[in-house]
């Protein structure tokens, strides 16, 4: 079992229990703790597993009571700290997850070379005294708002990032979308398919990989809607694909929505819910996000149109 008050963001403590009693170290850390092949070779290199605060080999056998302890520091990231504001909704030794504004970058991009996320969360950690290399687990469009994870260490971005690619982690957006939805609720399965290697707009074609939202009206307006959309997969651009596809397309998309007739500056989308398990204790994380300023006024202009 893992000994809570031990953890820290890069170091992992677990006490063997008595199914583990003859199973070799790597054994217990695959089939107990989900440790990945690729993240074991990394720590064998760096020799950083220890049994019984002794440095041990993989094969090494364990016995009920043993301690081993996995020491994951690495290098941080050679990101420029930067002093910018992060809302930060959630936080543990593995994890941060922030409500991100509209309009800024999550990781520096070569038009975006600094003011971005990334540089805010190497801000954060260093004033922590935390040397943690920053990775995300998920990734939001610069003009969509709303809930955004770093992981701390490889070990949770590699948990959580099998859970997304295993559609484990529950998503919830709220979109504002032009004209009146009619159905209460409803699901749109169609396929995505990204048309060319340079394409950034994706289609809704057979060819592509199989997509699946749930949507629900929260509210309906004079001639738009708002609707409260899951991902039951994660495709790019799925929900501003299939609500255009269903003939709602998002207010203010300049990619799916050109000739729209409500003026917005971004893509009216926020990543609202999600839930998860925290990867190392595996306990239910539920976060909520509020909505920035720019929709709760746009509400207010649909409201009065």
């Amino acid at each position: 079992m893992l000994i809570k008050e031990n953890q820290t963001e890069t170091i992992m403590v677990y006490k063997t229990e008595r199914e583990d009693d003859g199973k070799t170290i790597k054994s217990v850390l695959r089939s107990k703790l989900d440790f990945s092949s690729r993240l074991l070779t990394k720590l064998k290199h760096g020799e950083g597993v220890y049994l019984n605060q002794q440095y041990v080999k993989y094969h090494t056998l364990v016995k009920e009571g043993d301690i081993i302890q996995v020491d994951m520091e690495e290098p941080p990231n050679q990101f420029e700290p930067q002093d910018i504001p992060l809302n930060i909704v959630y936080e543990d030794v593995d994890l941060i997850i922030i409500n991100k504004q509209p309009g800024i970058v999550s990781h520096p991009t070569k038009s975006h070379p600094n003011s971005t996320i990334a540089n805010a969360a190497a801000y954060y950690l260093q004033s922590q005294g935390k040397t943690c290399r920053i990775r995300f687990v998920n990734r939001l469009d610069m003009d969509t708002s709303g809930l955004l994870i770093i992981a701390k260490n490889p070990y949770s971005h590699h948990v959580l990032s099998q859970m997304m690619q295993e559609d484990k982690i529950q998503k919830k957006y709220i979109a504002f979308v032009e004209g009146v939805v009619e159905d209460e609720e409803g699901t749109i399965d169609a396929p995505i398919y990204r048309p060319s290697d340079d394409s950034i707009r994706r289609i809704v074609d057979d060819r592509g990989q199989t997509s699946i939202s749930k949507y629900k009206v929260l509210r309906r307006y004079k001639n738009s809607t708002v609707v409260l959309v899951e991902l039951l997969t994660g495709r790019t651009h799925q929900i501003r694909v299939h609500m255009a596809y269903l003939g709602h397309p998002l207010i203010g998309d300049s990619l799916y929505n050109e000739g729209g007739t409500i003026k917005f500056s971004r893509q009216a989308l926020h990543a609202a819910y999600l839930k998860l398990f925290q990867p190392r204790f595996r306990e239910k994380i539920e976060v909520e996000a509020q909505l920035p300023e720019d929709l709760k006024k746009l509400g207010l202009h649909l409201e009065n149109l």
